[in-house]
């Protein structure tokens, strides 16, 4: 029996695969390299899941990949039409960030609830001003995406007291669907994006949705940067529309030093680190080798892609 070719699309530091050692024969490939090394590849492991280099030399007709698998949840980053007609099969890391980003997510609720960044603001002025700040239980969250991610978010807030709605693709039992979306925003004290990135989920943040939004509530987007009019929710936030946002996805990343939003009064910036905790590269590799013996041993893989929808369907 050949000994399968697996081809990892490198980021440092390198994944750990020594469970494969004498099952897999593993190569390496950069941006520069990949269209070159894709036709001979059985397996190709995209462990640099910022890069786009996927979508610009998949081979489209002719020998390809049987099977492809992003270190990332979302996919938006390699799917191609070629790629999409194609019989490869495409995985995501479902699961390994859930429950991360919920916990961060919660963070900045309660961050935002008890004014933390002006406590610190002031602290560095040596500024002794006594407020009031508020309660987070009692009230209302909506959260875009009913994902494993959206799902974790919501009930994570929940355990805090927080009324949460879930907005999904459709509606379905516990899930509102997308026509509920502009009369949940418009209640909701935070607005949470966890959306996968599609045509349909593009830009629905805009200056009409924040302009739904109450003055009193934050957004906060932890799904893809390009859910976002990032100029909308500058001026949402400028002019008070909403009272601040979160945000740890951008449109182009890293983001531009002369953005805006690093001194938007209001607006917390971090830079795509929401998911990413103590020993996460070695939780994605684990999970690879794990879909890795389903595939070698025939069986059905878990965390399909839909590759027409653009996400793991079933949720």
């Amino acid at each position: 029996m050949t000994t399968p070719t697996l081809l990892v699309l490198d980021a440092e530091p390198l994944p750990r695969l020594g469970r494969l050692t004498g099952r897999a024969r593993i190569e390496h490939a950069d941006e520069s390299t990949l269209a070159e090394r894709l036709p001979h590849a059985d397996v190709l492991l995209v462990w640099d899941f910022t890069s786009h280099a996927v979508r610009r030399a998949w081979p489209g007709e002719g020998p390809r990949p049987r099977w492809v698998h992003t270190a990332s949840a979302g996919v938006d980053h390699l799917l191609c039409p070629e790629l999409a007609a194609s019989d490869t099969v495409v995985t995501n890391a479902r699961g390994v960030f859930d429950g991360p980003i919920a916990e961060y997510v919660a963070g900045l609720v309660l961050a935002f609830a008890k004014d933390l960044p002006r406590t610190l603001a002031l602290q560095r002025e040596r500024t002794w001003l006594h407020r009031e700040t508020r309660r987070v239980a009692g009230t209302r969250a909506c959260v875009v995406g009913s994902g494993p991610i959206g799902r974790a978010v919501a009930g994570t807030l929940e355990a805090l007291g927080v009324r949460t709605a879930l907005v999904g693709r459709a509606a379905r039992d516990g899930v509102h669907g997308p026509e509920d979306l502009d009369r949940l925003l418009a209640r909701a004290d935070w607005v949470v994006a966890a959306a996968p990135l599609t045509e349909q989920t593009r830009g629905m943040f805009d200056a009409r949705r924040f302009g739904l939004m109450q003055p009193s509530a934050h957004f906060v987007n932890v799904g893809r940067g390009e859910l976002v009019v990032e100029e909308a929710l500058v001026g949402a936030v400028r002019e008070r529309w909403i009272a601040g946002a979160a945000l740890d996805v951008f449109t182009a990343e890293p983001l531009a030093a002369g953005s805006p939003l690093w001194e938007l009064e209001g607006v917390v910036v971090s830079p795509h680190m929401s998911g990413d905790t103590v020993g996460w590269r070695d939780e994605l590799a684990a999970q690879f080798v794990e879909l890795y013996e389903l595939w070698e041993a025939g069986r059905p893989l878990v965390n399909v892609v839909d590759k027409r929808r653009g996400y793991v369907p079933g949720h």
